[in-house]
């Protein structure tokens, strides 16, 4: 029987369609750049379920993008025989989730939770925590459809590198190609090169080796920074507003140490106009001594050790990868030696 010129076509249609793509992915692979994957609501929930493991084999990490980038995570795991189990969320307040580990009577391990002054105190932290409350709702209410999907998308999103949904989906390249000008008034997006975040499945974000080595695409994202800064004219939070943070999260992080739970707050580097504005903006004793005064929780104030202090950020924000192990190493050592935290490994060899 003869074949339609309808199924000729759509054949002929199929096979354009893969060799385009195989050709798109030998580009993309010849262009330095390793597998990433979408850091979405679904990767987000697939982590938020493994909170429940005991804190001899576990640990939570909640903050902004600094301890996405700053924790090392096969060093530590690699260290301590403890699964790091990280749930910060990009350009976000971790308070948000604080809250609702807080809330959920089944957590009773342990929680580390970085503090980007910027962002951990912004008064109106909603404005911020949009993606995050979506992450949250979305465990919570995730189907098994949606379990399914997940994890046929991870099976894809390990082999192919076009399936990245923030630089190579249709309309991430619209967005970055920049066609047209802001409209007056309108807060231009944040166009970050690719090569600055790479996400592993365990959720730790990575430079490329090109960031690293490249000061334009470093500038690029320096820019970002500034023109944050310079449009952001919401004063830091200060008097009752703070208090109320406070308060919040003490209320929190007791709800936890009450379940037998324990809770540290690190501040991780920045460096450069980045940490000069932070010193001014945020002063120590103002919020983050008060911070660990008032809920009575520890903290590594990365400032505080030799090891950890004069790191140098290539954007001023964020560790290479590099630093991230060894900052990784420290943290490590820290909180054995002086926080009392022990594991299943012993790293006396640090």
């Amino acid at each position: 029987m003869q074949s339609s010129p309808f199924a000729r076509a759509g054949l002929l249609a199929l096979s354009l369609g893969i060799i385009a793509a195989f050709a798109w992915e030998i580009h993309l692979r010849n262009d330095d750049l390793k597998i990433t994957y979408d850091d979405n609501e679904a990767l987000w929930a697939s982590k938020r379920g493994m909170v429940y493991q005991p804190a001899d084999q576990a640990t939570v990490f909640i903050g902004s993008s600094r301890i996405k980038f700053d924790l090392d995570i096969p060093t530590w795991e690699e260290l301590t025989g403890n699964q790091a189990i990280q749930l910060a969320n990009v350009g976000s307040s971790p308070r948000a989730v604080l809250t609702d580990l807080a809330n959920d009577p089944n957590f009773k391990g342990r929680l580390i939770v970085d503090v980007t002054e910027g962002l951990f105190f912004f008064p109106g932290s909603a404005t911020y925590d949009k993606k995050t409350l979506k992450k949250i709702a979305y465990f919570h209410n995730i189907t098994p459809t949606q379990r399914f999907s997940f994890q046929v998308n991870r099976v894809l999103e390990s082999s192919f590198l076009f399936l990245d949904q923030d630089n190579y989906s249709f309309n991430a390249m619209l967005d970055n190609a920049r066609l047209l000008p802001p409209r007056p008034g309108v807060f231009p997006g944040l166009y970050f090169p690719m090569q600055f975040e790479r996400v592993s499945f365990g959720r730790q974000s990575y430079m490329t080796p090109r960031f690293v080595e490249d000061t334009a695409l470093q500038n690029q994202v320096t820019a970002i920074w500034m023109m944050f800064g310079r449009s952001n004219t919401t004063p830091p939070a200060s008097g009752p507003t703070l208090d109320s943070i406070l308060i919040s999260v003490k209320e929190n992080t007791d709800k936890i140490r009450a379940r037998g739970g324990q809770v540290l707050f690190v501040r991780t580097p920045s460096s450069g106009p980045a940490k000069d504005g932070e010193a001014k903006g945020f002063p120590r004793e103002k919020y983050w001594d008060r911070l660990l005064r008032f809920t009575g929780c520890p903290g590594v104030y990365y400032g505080d050790y030799p090891a950890t202090a004069n790191f140098i950020c290539p954007e001023w924000s964020h560790l290479k990868p590099s630093d991230a192990v060894i900052y990784t190493k420290n943290l490590v050592k820290i909180l054995q030696e002086e926080k009392g935290w022990s594991f299943n490994k012993k790293t006396a060899a640090l």
